[in-house]
């Protein structure tokens, strides 16, 4: 291990410095206009493939945005092991709000700042981190997976993976794209909250009315759909639909303390909910009202509106099933219609989450990869957020093992301003990775 390490931190400028010309590109999925920019990092990461003489190199797209796939062969009798990431990014908001340019890495006080530098071109870069270590000819079959879409759902990667099956199999998945307990303290992910999400429509009138004059009688519809949002959640916070499954309690306590400084809650706000921290954040549901469209307040006037409409998302127990929760939340805001206004429904979505056992030999091999590299014991965690992936992985590969890894800690603010990862914590990954490959050729 000792030998392996010194030889991951030589390479770590190096692959730095091809971070840096990946964070470079705004490969932002969402915006059609940097699509062409999403088929450069694309490029890119071909390309880093290519220089490590990896034989079998390709760019796929089924209807989606491109994919790169590459496979180093392996040695006999060794196991093949698909390395995933992705290499498009958010947008980034009001550039403005950045300290410096977030397409421009820029290095403060061990950490590393940049649009997309930890979610996800991070994971690419450990990747080619591991890789190196091994000149290129790792001692277990690698491909190399990197999609460009995650950012937007993944829409065509169920297809990339159903028409490229034969070249995606592998014994382990390794997702490097999740978060680490804190910094300095590695985990792996075994459960993945599901999501849904649905627009909700709600008519009292069939044209608007003055106020005054109807105000105290006739229904509103700004007014029954604040109504109606709220019989979503208890008087403390939880989650008031029925029908909602939750997971058994988590091992690991989250402090409060340390989740106050990590949310920016304001004093005096109190936490939703009631029970363990980590249970309401991993293995219960969640419902978010993202988006309330309605008379804008510099165009209000004296009027009682006929029509309101609200975004509603869900974050659902990692074993829910998607659809079940959708269905039933559309029933309840149904069942709970003020005044009997008329609820409607538009744009749905849904995704299953996932729990991810972490035992067996590959498990074992991992544990110990990760807990040398830090130097301290790893750990399991849940994650609040959704990586669909995670389940269509499991689904057509069942016998395969699969590892939720990642270099994002609690400062990271991926999706966010000033977005960030800890240098320590990137090298020890690399370290990781490339010590969990050399395990896995030894068994």
């Amino acid at each position: 291990m000792t030998d392996l390490r010194e030889r991951v931190l030589t390479l770590i400028p190096g692959v730095l410095d091809d971070l840096t010309t990946l964070v470079g590109i705004p490969s932002i999925s969402s915006m059609p206009e940097h699509h062409p920019d999403v088929q450069r990092t694309a490029d890119a990461v071909a390309r880093f493939a290519t220089d490590l003489g990896c034989p079998d190199v390709e760019i796929v797209s089924e209807g989606g945005q491109p994919a790169v796939i590459a496979r180093f062969p392996a040695p006999e009798g060794a196991p093949t092991v698909c390395l995933y990431a992705h290499h498009d990014v958010q947008p980034t908001g009001d550039k403005e709000l950045w300290t410096s340019d977030p397409f421009q890495v820029t290095r403060r006080n061990g950490r590393l700042y940049g649009r997309g530098v930890v979610d996800d071109k991070a994971g690419i870069a450990v990747h080619l981190a591991a890789l190196r270590a091994f000149d290129g000819k790792p001692p277990v079959g690698v491909t190399l997976f990197v999609e460009g879409e995650e950012e937007v759902g993944s829409p065509s990667l169920a297809r990339i993976m159903e028409r490229h099956a034969d070249k995606l199999a592998a014994d382990v998945y390794v997702i490097c794209d999740s978060a680490n307990w804190q910094v300095g303290t590695p985990a792996f992910t075994t459960a993945l909250r599901g999501l849904a999400d649905v627009v909700v429509t709600v008519d009292t009138l069939d044209h608007a009315l003055h106020s005054g004059q109807y105000g105290g009688a006739a229904p509103d519809a700004l007014t029954t759909l604040v109504r109606l949002l709220s019989t979503l959640h208890d008087a403390d916070g939880n989650v008031a639909v029925p029908g909602l499954d939750s997971e058994p309690p988590f091992a690991l306590e989250y402090p409060e303390d340390r989740l106050r400084a990590e949310t920016g809650l304001l004093d005096g706000v109190e936490f939703m909910g009631t029970g363990p921290l980590a249970d309401r954040l991993w293995g219960r549901p969640s419902i978010t009202v993202l988006a309330i469209d309605c008379t804008r307040v510099a165009d209000a006037s004296n009027t009682l509106a006929p029509s309101a409409h609200a975004k509603v998302s869900m974050r659902l127990a990692p074993s829910q099933d998607a659809a079940a929760a959708l269905a039933a939340l559309k029933q309840h805001l149904l069942d709970q219609a003020p005044f009997g206004a008329r609820v409607t429904f538009g744009a749905e979505e849904s995704a299953g989450g996932s729990l991810v056992a972490l035992e067996g030999a590959v498990a074992d091999a991992a544990q110990a990869a990760y807990s040398d590299a830090w130097g301290t014991d790893a750990v399991e965690v849940g994650q609040g957020g959704s990586i669909p992936l995670v389940g269509l992985f499991q689904s057509a590969f069942p016998d395969a093992h699969v590892l939720v890894t990642g270099v994002v800690d609690p400062d990271s603010r991926m999706h966010g301003i000033d977005e960030s990862f800890d240098l320590a914590d990137f090298t020890n990954a690399c370290v990781a990775e490339a010590d969990l490959l050399e395990r896995l050729g030894r068994s």
